[in-house]
């Protein structure tokens, strides 16, 4: 009768550790989504806007493509390449739907205008960036 005698005490312990893992449980999930909710915010996607206008008339250039290259970072593993192709529309404007914040490579490529490509940082959510061909040099 020794085991009897000793089981409200074992049913007590056994209640006691599974509350205390149950809390600790909790704790860890409270501190998993704050963290969360500050990366979500610090690694907002923005919103790109590129108008393309050519020559000294600065007319909007239809259907030049776009190439928008950036490299997404990871923790584990390599760093993914990733690359946009887009289109302008007739009033020479195109729009890039998901963008993270920091440096990425726009090209534009027109027939009959020289190809453009540069560097830039976005910084705010929504952004817009004015872009101006020019005529290619002429070769003798």
């Amino acid at each position: 009768m020794r085991i009897g005698s000793n089981l409200p005490r074992n049913i007590g312990l056994i209640v006691f550790s599974l509350l205390l893992c149950f809390a600790a449980g909790l704790r860890a999930q409270d501190k998993g989504e704050s963290a969360k909710g500050k990366d979500a915010a610090a690694t907002q996607d923005s919103r790109l806007t590129i108008i393309v206008t050519a020559g000294e008339e600065k007319k909007p250039v239809d259907s030049a493509s776009v190439y928008v290259k950036f490299v997404e970072e990871r923790k584990l593993s390599k760093d993914k390449k990733i690359e946009m192709n887009l289109k302008t529309n007739q009033a020479g404007v195109c729009h890039v739907p998901v963008l993270p914040p920091g440096k990425f490579l726009i090209q534009v490529i027109a027939e009959g205008w020289k190809t453009f490509g540069e560097y830039y940082d976005i910084t705010q959510v929504e952004q817009t960036i004015h872009i101006e061909l020019v005529r290619p040099p002429k070769w003798y």
